[in-house]
């Protein structure tokens, strides 16, 4: 057989295959939607259900007839790759991983085979192969399909669940009329600094802040680029009409800054937060007293 008579005898199996899927539309849609990657994603209405599944069969009839089983970028795709993509991030919000969602995907070809053996009335399954073949690589191409946008779709959840722990972890805190706070813990990188900055201003802003204390204490290490952020943090506040402290330097961070030659000569700091508080109070004109010591000693 040439390559021309495959490639016309691949067509026609194609083209039988869409008409099928055609034909058939309803009944394959009843079977699907009862399937678990329709039965979990469409909890409320088995209509729904239905529905999305008699689109999603209609979608691999237009691939069939266009020839393109192979092709993730068939046409055919575009109209419910929105869809897959709404039931890959649900399947991934329930839990399910992408090769679970793939296995279900896979779970949607014994019920369509077995219809489309039965549509062409053969019980030995020979004349029916070129056809089975076809529509099993046209499944295949969907699983493919699937499978690409539950990947998106969890890196997706990834990545705002990352900005929301950013969020979180980068409180703004009101000590006192006009005076703000951000207790940092952990590592500062590039998109948690535009996190801190933005958080920082946005509170300065709503609060009508005088004073913001960036409190470094649960920062473990500072090099140049953290460093670089803080600055920038502080020239944003000043810009804001806020004076910005920096406490929590503890001596090992002290060393480090002096060995890379960063000036924070322009900067306010504090040993410690309370430090750093009793400055702006004291700059605000109210009196600390300490009562622990004999006699009420102002700070």
């Amino acid at each position: 057989m040439t390559d021309q008579e495959s490639a016309a005898d691949q067509g026609t199996s194609a083209r039988i295959v869409g008409d099928f899927l055609r034909r058939r539309r309803e009944q394959i849609a009843q079977r699907w939607s009862d399937e678990m990657l329709f039965r979990t994603v469409f909890t409320v209405s088995r209509d729904e259900a239905v529905e999305a599944a008699g689109a999603l069969v209609e979608a691999l009839a237009v691939v069939a007839a266009s020839g393109r089983t192979e092709d993730l970028r068939a046409p055919g795709f575009a109209g419910v790759r929105e869809q897959l993509t709404r039931m890959a991030a649900s399947r991934a919000r329930a839990g399910a991983g992408p090769s679970q969602i793939a296995d279900e995907v896979a779970a949607l070809r014994p019920s369509v085979t077995d219809l489309l053996r039965a549509d062409l009335a053969v019980t030995d399954g020979e004349a029916s192969g070129p056809q089975v073949v076809t529509l099993t690589v046209l499944l295949g191409t969907l699983r493919l399909l699937v499978m690409e946008t539950a990947l998106s779709a969890g890196e997706e959840i990834i990545d705002r669940q990352r900005l929301q722990l950013q969020e979180v972890a980068t409180p703004v805190i009101s000590l006192w009329s006009g005076i703000v706070a951000v207790p940092l813990i952990g590592t500062l990188d590039s998109a948690r600094s535009q996190v801190v900055m933005e958080s920082l201003l946005e509170a300065v802003v709503t609060q009508q802040a005088r004073f913001a204390i960036l409190d470094i204490t649960g920062v473990p290490t500072v090099d140049s680029l953290v460093a670089q952020h803080l600055m920038k943090t502080v020239a944003a506040a000043r810009l804001m009409g806020a004076e910005c402290i920096v406490s929590g330097i503890r001596p090992a961070i002290a060393q480090t800054i002096v060995h890379l030659g960063i000036d924070l000569g322009s900067v306010v700091t504090r040993a410690s937060l309370a430090d750093a508080l009793a400055y702006a109070l004291h700059q605000q004109g109210a009196v600390i007293v300490d009562r622990s010591s004999s006699g009420g000693v102002p700070r």
